[in-house]
Order: structure tokens, then sequence, then C-alpha cells
């Protein structure tokens, strides 16, 4: 559909898992991709199947940026805009889920969390608005969330108070930058298949190969969440097509916030 023609994409965290969903589905949809992340074996890898996706005049680049590093993550951006002159678009899409409670957080964990899931996403899009900012031309922003957001597993004490603080930055830019034309959304995604929860589930929950089937066999659906439906959105948020709609957090998941059997 082209909803991205000519955008200039950059998906921080989008090595893999649901990053590199959105950036495949970015490159399908017209745009110039840049994904980030730590380790580069892995974001070199995606390119390949990137480019396969990319339109004629398009291209697709790996920045190497720990996203936990505020000086990398600004970085990032600025080898983006060296590159390309502009960054249109902006997915945050990194994340952390390591496991804590409140009583068994400690300040390092705590901090770990913040690092990755809010300080890491928030300097990213303030030097990507920033740019936006300078050139006097609109922007998007998605910052991938979690409906934990609302709450969450009590494991998961830290997740929950970084990304509950990214939902409310993203109202925040939201509202500080419409009059700049920048819009700023996120999407709260609920249990979604992904190569990052497979680890986690077997490191904390001792999963074994039939998780998937077991956890689906509970859901509403009778399946887990999948990338490319998050992609999809993520994509359509990004985009034009999206309208005029700015700091709106979406929940993406098959349970109902608040409601009750």
């Amino acid at each position: 559909m082209g909803l991205l023609d000519g955008k200039v994409v950059l998906v921080s965290g989008g090595t893999q898992g649901v990053g590199a969903g959105v950036a495949l589905a970015a490159a399908r949809e017209g745009a110039d991709v840049v994904v980030t992340g730590r380790r580069r074996e892995v974001g070199e890898a995606l390119l390949p199947r990137l480019r396969e996706h990319l339109a004629p005049g398009r291209s697709a680049e790996y920045v190497r940026a720990d996203v936990a590093d505020v000086a990398s993550a600004q970085a990032s951006v600025a080898a983006v805009v060296e590159r390309f002159g502009r960054v249109d678009c902006l997915c945050n899409a990194a994340g952390l889920t390591s496991r804590g409670t409140l009583l068994g957080t400690t300040p390092e964990l705590f901090d770990e969390h913040v690092a990755v899931n809010l300080r890491g996403p928030f300097f990213t899009m303030q030097a990507a608005v920033a740019d936006m900012v300078r050139r006097g031309e609109p922007g998007t922003v998605v910052n991938v969330t979690s409906t934990s957001a609302h709450g969450g597993q009590p494991y998961l004490a830290p997740y929950v108070a970084a990304k509950a603080g990214l939902v409310g930055a993203t109202r925040n830019a939201a509202h500080a930058h419409r009059a700049d034309r920048v819009r700023v959304n996120a999407l709260n995604i609920g249990w979604t298949d992904t190569e990052g929860e497979d680890a986690t589930q077997r490191a904390f929950h001792g999963a074994g190969d039939d998780w998937r089937e077991r956890a689906a066999s509970a859901l509403p659906m009778g399946r887990l969440g999948r990338v490319d439906e998050i992609a999809d959105l993520v994509v359509l948020l990004l985009s034009d097509r999206s309208g005029v709609v700015t700091g709106s957090v979406v929940d993406w998941d098959q349970n109902v916030l608040g409601g009750l059997d």
C-alpha cells in the first residue's frame, strides 16, 4: 500500500522481536529503514531480510546502539540524520522483561529497567523530535509499551514502573508537540510470541517446548499475539493514514481492561 513511501524510519531495538517485525513492515510500505540494537551480529543478520522487502531506491541500515546508554541512543538518531538528512518516524521497541517483585527488586534491577524501558526511549524520542522541530516538518513516534503498565503481574514490578512512565511520557510529548505537527502515540501490547518471550519463559518460569500451546489454551482467542499483527498497527500509526491521532495509548490485547466474568 505504500503507507510510508519515502519516509525515513528508525526502529530502536529493531533487530529482533516486535522491533524487527516493525522494520520489515516499514520496508514493505516504502520506507528507508534503520534498525538499532546492541548485538551487531543480530542486526547485520536482519539486513538481508529487510532488503528483500524494500521498494526500489530505498535502503536498510543497521546502527549499533545500546538504548540503556543515553549517549549511544542519541548518537543513533544523529547517525540516521547524517545518513538520510532526517528522521520522519521513530518506533521505540527496545524492552527488558527480567523479573522482580516489589519486595525482591534491587536498586540495580530497578535501574536496569528504567534505563531500557524508559530513559533510553525518552532520550531517543527527544533526539528524533528535536530533528523534526528543527526542520519544521511533521513527524511521528510510536512507543511500544505494555498492557502491564495498567498494573501488571506481581513479578513485573520494575518493568511495570518503567513502562507506565513511558506511557506518561508519550502523552506528555504528544501534548507538547502537537502544534509542531509531531504525533506521538503508544501501543500497549499483550502476551506475544517472540524470541525474547520464549527465552523469558524458559529462564524465569521453567517452561518447556510446549509452553506456547499451554499458554494458548488458557487465552480467550486460543493463541498468543503475533509480531506481524503488531507491526501492521505500528506502521499505520506511523503513517499519515492515521490522520491527526496523537497522545493515544492503544491496548493491543485479547483481554479487556476492567472486564469481569
